[in-house]
């Protein structure tokens, strides 16, 4: 059963927009916001989603208009015309009743006329075409819904990222700050040499800098956070402490290949195109095709005033049913022409398809890489992480005993910092990289960002 969509338009975006809100509050009311209500908000305020919205809607429209080419085509055609006929000559006596010498008045004419196609090849190949067309815009929606997924993910990952360094940098400040005063400490007191003091200071500054960088970093990322979700990324659920990555499933390269090259949006989006050549070439061959259409008419011809009935008849209806045979003989060579372009450009599209497998064999490719790879990263980053520490602990105890200098010691700390932001974005890449992965395959959703809330904190 068809329905009909009877909202008017600025009642959908009023309806658009209280959603928006409502996920907005839900969000605050139920704490950090998370993938799921930061995508759920930015298809309500993403201007690029909304626009894929249109996108979709007037691709519908392509099979209606497909569709009527073969339905009855109904005309009504009406004239009305005032006229004033003079006569110069005599008329025979046994005519001047009906052709006076002089007469006006107004005639009224109405003709209702319906044709129905009963054989138009071309216009068939038309309608083909334009449900194809119909398709790709769908196809074309799907992949914008990705891509706003895609983008989603990674502005909510950019924030995240960004104020981790942020915390990062200031922990290790506040740390080379403490080993700054504690060298200068000992300094005054004639326990320490002022290299140490200099030192310090001089990793105090470096890292003061990089605390600067950091900070504007973050404020970019909220700002791009902002422009895409349409919401201030006031409070996002971050990585969680127990971050278990996984292999993909199936842990097959050729598998994920396999599925992006049948249900990848731009492999699909290819394929229609290739489609739509196609019909293009059948449209423009058969344009020269003899075409059958079943012709009915009705017409109604009045006047008012003294017009001769020869002039303009009064009261008169004609009813008409009738075949109509159109042959074409010649065009020009258009026609001809026309689809020797429509083959070429079937060929460009052959070509573009199979580009377009090539290019999402290695997308599928690098996800995969990045999943798999991203398992091991982790694992190893984790443990640098925990050597940095230990190593940490132990310069300092040196440095206690005399064995080691402050240097070392800020050393020590500075790899111990770095191995935890390459551990906070080895993470992100790894979560980045399954989104890559289902999207080369075709299989990225909403869906998806639901299933990476695993690994991230409640």
């Amino acid at each position: 059963m068809k329905t009909t969509n009877t909202i008017p338009k600025t009642a959908r975006r009023a309806i658009s927009a209280a959603l928006g809100l409502l996920f907005a509050l839900c969000a605050g009311a139920s704490g950090a916001m998370d993938l799921v209500a930061a995508y759920q908000q930015a298809l309500h305020n993403d201007p690029t989603s909304l626009a894929a919205n249109e996108a979709l809607a007037a691709g519908h429209e392509k099979a209606v208009q497909g569709d009527a080419l073969l339905r009855p085509q109904v005309a009504l055609q009406t004239k009305l015309s005032r006229i004033h006929d003079h006569s110069t000559g005599e008329a025979p006596a046994a005519f001047a009743a009906v052709m006076p010498k002089d007469s006006t008045g107004t005639a009224r004419q109405a003709t209702l006329q319906v044709v129905q196609p009963l054989y138009d090849r071309a216009a068939g190949a038309s309608k083909r075409q334009l449900h194809e067309q119909s398709t790709l815009a769908a196809t074309q929606f799907e992949q914008a819904r990705q891509d706003l997924v895609l983008r989603v993910a990674q502005a909510y990952f950019g924030v995240v990222v960004a104020e981790e360094a942020l915390r990062v940098v200031r922990s290790e400040q506040a740390a080379v700050q403490q080993q700054h005063d504690r060298a200068k400490a000992r300094f005054d007191i004639g326990h320490g040499k002022i290299t140490d003091v200099q030192e310090a200071r001089a990793r105090l500054d470096g890292v003061e800098a990089r605390e600067v960088s950091a900070k504007s970093t973050f404020e970019l990322r909220q700002a791009q956070f902002r422009e895409t979700i349409g919401a201030d990324p006031a409070r996002l659920a971050t990585l969680a402490p127990s971050f278990a990555p996984r292999l993909p499933e199936p842990n097959q390269l050729r598998a994920w290949q396999a599925k992006g090259e049948e249900q990848n949006s731009l492999v699909k989006t290819r394929r229609s195109e290739l489609e739509v050549a196609g019909a293009e070439i059948d449209k423009h061959r058969l344009a020269g095709r003899p075409t059958l259409d079943l012709v009915g008419s009705y017409s109604a011809r009045g006047q008012s005033g003294s017009l001769s009935p020869l002039v303009a008849p009064n009261g008169e209806r004609t009813a008409m049913v009738g075949l109509q045979l159109n042959i074409p003989l010649y065009a020009g060579g258009g026609l001809d022409s026309r689809e020797r372009e429509a083959g070429a450009k079937k060929r460009q599209a052959e070509q573009e398809l199979a580009a377009a497998r090539r290019d999402v064999r290695l997308q599928v490719q690098d996800g995969f890489l990045a999943v798999t790879t991203g398992v091991w990263r982790i694992a190893a980053l984790k443990q640098a992480l925990v050597s940095a520490r230990s190593a940490l602990e132990a310069t300092t105890l040196g440095r206690d005993v005399g064995t080691r200098t402050e240097l070392d010691v800020l050393d020590a700390q500075q790899r111990m910092f770095a191995a935890e932001l390459d551990l906070i974005q080895a993470r992100v890449d790894y979560l980045l990289g399954r989104l890559r992965l289902a999207a080369a395959a075709g299989e990225l959703s909403e869906d998806s960002l639901r299933t990476l809330g695993a690994w991230l904190a409640s």
